[in-house]
């Protein structure tokens, strides 16, 4: 798995980072917004510049490198996956499709079964 790091109290400039990355956000909704007047093309570039912006503040912050650092663990697991082949694939999914009918008649069978014995034969409702 990842390898095991202590978790880094965040510092002043870090949190300023994080905080400006919020910044970024919200002046690039807000400037879409505003910006209605000008056009569709200045406001969506507003916002993706912004958004771009917001993101690259957020991944140069230590929050930022370590979800850098997890998604290249979490890729390097995927890597190490065993895929199965197509016909392990259809195979598994045929298994499931039979489960799901065999299970659905039992639970028809037992819901008559029941309902036979409480009305029909408790109760007498429909004699």
């Amino acid at each position: 798995m990842a390898t095991s790091q202590v978790e880094t109290v965040s510092t002043g400039a870090d949190k300023a980072k994080l905080i400006g990355a919020l910044f970024l956000v919200i002046a690039a909704v807000a400037g879409f917004y505003l910006l209605s007047q000008q056009g569709p093309i200045v406001q969506w570039g507003v916002l993706v510049v912004g958004l771009a912006a917001a993101a690259a503040t957020f991944l140069v912050s230590e929050s930022g490198k370590q979800l850098l650092a997890f998604g290249k663990d979490s890729w390097k697991e995927v890597k190490k996956v065993v895929w199965p082949t197509r016909k392990e694939t259809l195979q598994m999914t045929a298994y499931v499709f039979a489960f799901v009918v065999v299970m659905a008649l039992f639970l028809w069978l037992t819901d008559k079964t029941l309902e036979w014995a409480l009305y029909d034969l408790i109760l007498g409702w429909r004699s």
